[in-house]
């Protein structure tokens, strides 16, 4: 085993033991997802969001591809695609990084301290700028309609129970519409 997949491989372990829930994409190691919290004393606070982050073959030399999969309202996540524009992540990156760090300390950071003056969404910075208390109300608009737990597949056992459960309905709905329209 080469050294950076022993250490992609520890930094993994490392944020599963440290109550992280991941939940992986492929065997490889190399992308998975990362429940994260919203800090405490932040408008996120409560939300809940599912990160995908992606190790390139060169981690920890390289840095990883961090992102947004629920929507959350914030001048440096891109809305859209939920790409993060973080210096570090993306300019600063270091060995002496892990896991842990992105998402104990980037991540929360972040959150905590928006820069509006190098936006991804040009709207949040905006309205950051112009009106902070419309901005925060707007961030927590955001984590009560998109950042659930379920959003961010906090119950995955129980969704999928649901899902089966909507599949069967559809079903039976759709089964029911069939068999109206053949009645003349």
């Amino acid at each position: 085993m080469s050294s950076p997949s022993k250490r992609r491989e520890m930094d993994l372990m490392k944020l599963m033991m440290g109550d992280y829930k991941v939940e992986m994409i492929n065997d490889g190691m190399q992308e998975f997802y990362v429940q994260f919290h919203g800090p405490k004393d932040s408008p996120y606070q409560g939300g809940v969001w599912r990160i995908r982050v992606e190790l390139p073959d060169a981690y920890p030399y390289k840095s990883p591809s961090i992102g947004f999969i629920n929507k959350i309202y914030h001048p440096n996540v891109d809305e859209m695609s939920g790409s993060v524009c973080l210096d570090v992540i993306n300019q600063t990156w270091s060995p002496m990084f892990d896991l842990v760090n992105v998402f104990e300390v980037f991540l929360p950071q972040l959150l905590l301290y928006p820069n509006p003056s190098d936006p991804l969404n040009g709207d949040a910075a905006a309205l950051m700028m112009r009106d902070r208390t419309a901005y925060e109300q707007k961030v927590k608009e955001y984590c009560e309609r998109y950042a659930k737990p379920e959003d961010a597949g906090a119950v995955p056992e129980e969704k999928s129970s649901d899902d089966e459960e909507l599949s069967e309905a559809e079903y039976a709905s759709s089964d029911e519409e069939v068999a109206g329209k053949a009645d003349p």
